[in-house]
């Protein structure tokens, strides 16, 4: 596709900590043919070098700086998350579009107000929900919806680390802990795989000494619903002996492995001698063995860990400039934050998701 000057989106980049400048400044870098960053604003001023030096932008030190630059269309919110509602409502009503970094609200309230801003401004409110474009993930999407390993019963997705920690994600009032550091993504991908059922919700979540603040350093968390899978999720890091991130169980077959590999085996039950269940004694009071016909593929994965984000702004990009559909929908986001919040106040109980008045 041809750009000129006046198709690049201009971005101004609101915080330039770990994810605003290495997930979304670097990434910006390089979609040179479809962004521009003509406006950065953190109250560090150390960290304004680096943009400016690959950039040549604007800095400044606070959010007004970019909701008073006219050029600016698309704020990238990417402050600490008890941030995130604030600045992206700011964002909104000074008529920018908004990208907010993941999680989207530390509340559905917070979620919901942000929504009704975009709505009333008219403008685009999207999250980094880049997960939802791995290379893992999209491959796994695929497999499950070849019917390859028959009817889905379980998908378990562990994220598992013995670490210490003592930055602000672990601080709870700033919006740190499993569920929003590692839950926007894999609560975020439990639902996508649950399709459009309403799922009940169990949560376990653990604050130990591994954490130096006070946010949960553990989380189980279980979504259930009628003709979908049970997902198993396990945020951590109190595991010891990580497991595979990915484990999925099929009546024709299963799925293990993690973003840089997959591999799954299934069969056809067509070459399956038929069997029927007998009363009588198994010979040699044995137990039941046959040899089964497994069809194996074991799959190498990009790495790339930028993969995701640049599919995030390549679709943002064809939105705003060619009308197509927006892949990230702040309504989609939502249940996540939905769920997170069920998660925060579990009481060891199963709930469900309360709907948007």
């Amino acid at each position: 596709m041809h750009t000129t000057k006046d198709s690049l989106v201009r971005v101004g980049i609101d915080g330039l900590g770990r994810a605003g400048w290495h997930l979304h400044g670097e990434t910006l870098a390089d979609l040179p043919g479809e962004f521009t960053v003509v406006g950065v604003s953190d109250p560090l001023t150390e960290r304004h070098r680096d943009p400016r030096e690959r950039f040549g932008c604007r800095c400044g030190t606070s959010l007004d700086n970019l909701l008073e630059d006219d050029e600016i269309e698309l704020v990238i919110v990417a402050v600490p998350t008890h941030l995130h509602a604030e600045h992206a409502i700011r964002a909104l009503e000074a008529g920018k579009h908004v990208l907010v970094e993941k999680p989207m609200a530390h509340s559905l309230a917070e979620a919901d107000r942000m929504i009704e801003a975009a709505e009333k401004a008219g403008r685009l409110l999207t999250v980094n929900q880049n997960y939802r474009f791995t290379p893992d993930f999209v491959t796994l999407q695929d497999v499950l919806a070849s019917g390859k390993l028959g009817r889905i019963i379980l998908v378990r997705m562990a994220w598992h680390a013995y670490s210490r920690r003592w930055d602000w994600q672990t601080i709870k009032d700033l919006g740190g802990g499993q569920l929003n550091n590692a839950g926007a993504h894999a609560v975020d991908r439990a639902l996508l795989l649950m399709g459009d059922a309403e799922p009940e919700v169990w949560c376990q979540t653990e604050c130990t000494d591994l954490f130096a603040g006070d946010a949960e350093s553990h989380a189980k968390i279980l979504l259930r619903a009628d003709e979908a899978p049970l997902i198993d999720i396990e945020l951590t890091n109190v595991c010891a002996y990580p497991q595979d991130e990915w484990l999925v169980m099929g009546t024709q077959g299963g799925l293990s492995g993690s973003y840089a590999e997959l591999r799954w085996r299934y069969l056809d039950p067509d070459l399956l001698t038929p069997r029927q269940a007998r009363r009588e004694p198994t010979a040699a009071r044995s137990y039941n063995r046959e040899e089964l016909p497994w069809r194996e593929v074991v799959c190498d994965l990009s790495t790339d860990p930028s993969a995701g984000h640049r599919k995030v702004y390549l679709n943002l990009y064809a939105t705003l400039r060619e009308g197509k559909p927006l892949a990230v929908t702040a309504e989609s986001v939502r249940r996540q934050i939905a769920v997170l919040e069920i998660c925060r106040e579990s009481d060891g109980q199963w709930r469900t998701l309360p709907s948007r008045a």
